[in-house]
């Protein structure tokens, strides 16, 4: 089996796409435009907008064809990552490398691909931009370097998409701490009033005026002080809508679905999401949970054989300070060793391939273990080998 291309700056490369925290599936319409941009500028008739991450190639946004994603080790892609340069070959069904993909044998039957690479300020390759036809052609150097601006626009466009993330997630933290500072001033405002009853009350007994009336200001004052903080606190709805940052466990079931479920269908494996219904509608924290658990999901379908299962349980406890979110992703198929366990664990995992060919890359459950790690969670592995594996995630949650 041939060898697949890797990037130097591979853990490198996948950490900084997972701190986009992209959904793949959302951004068909952001890119369409620069997709259509890219076909007419190099006169082909299919553009894709690639993302490539452990296991995966995410056509985040296509023109000409419906494709939304396929295995890394099938696309020509990967090998566009690999370098600094745009990629081309100008007949795939001449290179042995790709003449038996689907997507040269059968529909859309292309012959002609360049690929430009997705490099962002740090330097990594998180994707590539690439045009298709069915025709063999060359492509002139202004036309090339037309490319390379709108994939330069692409990335740009990515990189606002973080920032803004990032606004809004400072946004929704002052928001809270505004809430909190109306909360703290009840507390000694309610005091004040309270006091001020008591000296007002004690005046009209030894009927000191001039100190009644002075109480009677204060009286006042904190009134109309803990009025404002009720008014403040009363912004709240009692049920807000989900925020831009947040997820339910019913919606993290439909994105996983939605994104793992062809996969699945492709390798014939049975593929399910289960969630705890006790906790189903309460928001927590998305950030980087996709590409946590499409990793987990990636790893056991490519180590679970044709006829066999994949599940993610997904539960919410909720326990006071010390709530959690609780992935367990299990597979029935080859299953581990104790060393190799220990390997993954202590972040020394090699590359293997998967049951029905797959090329392994050896960085996606490495990058899980990172991003666990980054959000102060734990990770278990249970497993034998033959009997499948259990990777159990528990990830600590701050409920709003």
């Amino acid at each position: 089996m041939q060898q697949q291309p890797i990037p130097n700056n591979e853990m490198g490369r996948i950490i900084e796409l997972s701190d986009y925290d992209l959904d793949y599936s959302s951004f068909q319409d952001a890119f369409k435009d620069l997709a259509k941009l890219a076909a007419k500028v190099a006169g082909t008739s299919i553009s894709l907008v690639n993302l490539i991450d452990s296991f995966t190639q995410w056509s985040i946004t296509n023109h000409g064809i419906d494709l939304q994603q396929m295995p890394r080790e099938d696309s020509v892609c990967q090998y566009t990552i690999v370098g600094d340069m745009p990629f081309e070959i100008k007949d795939l069904t001449a290179d042995e490398r790709f003449k038996d993909k689907f997507y040269v044998t059968g529909g859309p039957k292309a012959k002609y691909y360049l690929g430009v690479p997705l490099r962002t300020d740090d330097g990594h390759n998180i994707g590539a931009l690439c045009v298709l036809d069915d025709s063999t052609k060359t492509l002139p150097p202004e036309k090339v370097e037309l490319l390379k601006i709108i994939a330069d626009e692409i990335v740009n466009r990515l990189k606002a998409y973080k920032v803004i993330n990032g606004l809004k997630n400072k946004l929704h933290e002052a928001d809270e701490s505004r809430k909190k500072v109306a909360h703290d001033i009840r507390g000694p405002l309610g005091g004040i009033i309270g006091l001020a009853q008591v000296i007002s009350e004690q005046g009209h007994e030894n009927e000191i005026e001039e100190v009644l009336e002075f109480i009677n200001l204060i009286q006042r004052s904190g009134r109309s002080l803990l009025d404002l903080a009720d008014e403040i606190l009363s912004t709240e709805l009692p049920k807000r809508e989900l925020r831009n940052d947040e997820f339910t466990l019913d919606v993290l079931k439909e994105k996983l679905e939605h994104l793992y479920m062809p996969q699945a269908r492709n390798k014939n494996i049975g593929f399910v999401v289960n969630t705890s219904v006790s906790s189903a509608g309460i928001p927590f924290s998305k950030n980087k949970l996709l590409q946590i658990i499409g990793n987990l999901v990636s790893n056991a379908m490519k180590f679970t054989p044709e006829g066999g299962k994949v599940s993610v349980d997904l539960s919410l406890k909720i326990e006071g300070q010390n709530n959690a979110l609780h992935i367990n992703v299990a597979d029935t198929g080859e299953g581990l060793s104790e060393q190799v366990i220990e390997n993954i664990l202590g972040g020394k995992a090699e590359s293997t391939n998967g049951t029905g060919g797959e090329q392994g890359y050896g960085f996606g459950l490495a990058l899980v273990k990172h991003l666990v790690e980054s959000l102060k969670g734990t990770m278990r592995i249970y497993s034998q080998p033959g009997k499948g594996a259990n990777f159990e995630i528990v990830l600590p949650q701050v409920i709003k």
